[in-house]
């Protein structure tokens, strides 16, 4: 199906081109989210009398994203979970506790905006991770996991 992009995504473009995905990821995915449209003549037509509202809209955002990001500069996360001797996780340290833990600090994210390559955290020690802010604005940020004896 083609559609027409009304935002950068990393994977498909830029916002404006019209590409080609599966029917399923713009049915359900792209088009309900507000980040595509079919793309018709019409719809064509229609994105091109609000391009300009929209790149700005998007650089706004963008800016916004940028200036956020500068709250995260050089931060360390600390997050207490229990462990074992060998310092082990009983448990794991998951998105939803970094998220907890950034608002503790008066950070407000999302957790789809955290990126764990190695899955959720099963061990005691210092863990670089990164944050996507926006498609363009990435920030590292170390959360440093402390073992809490269970004796």
């Amino acid at each position: 199906m083609q559609v027409i992009l009304m935002e950068k995504i990393v994977s498909l473009g830029q916002l404006g081109d019209v590409v080609n995905v599966k029917n399923g990821y713009a049915r359900n995915f792209l088009i309900p989210q507000g980040k595509a449209k079919r793309a018709t003549s019409a719809s064509i037509a229609e994105f091109e009398v609000k391009r300009a509202e929209l790149e700005k809209t998007q650089a706004e955002s963008l800016a916004a994203a940028q200036d956020y990001a500068t709250k995260f500069d050089g931060l360390m996360v600390q997050i207490t979970q229990k462990a074992g001797v060998d310092g082990k996780l009983f448990g794991s340290v998951t998105n939803v506790d970094i998220v907890n833990a950034l608002k503790t600090q008066g950070l407000e994210i999302e957790r789809a905006m955290i990126r764990m390559p190695q899955g959720p955290l099963k061990q005691v020690g210092d863990h670089p991770l990164t944050i996507v802010l926006h498609s363009d604005v990435a920030v590292h940020v170390t959360v440093s996991v402390l073992g809490e004896s269970t004796f």
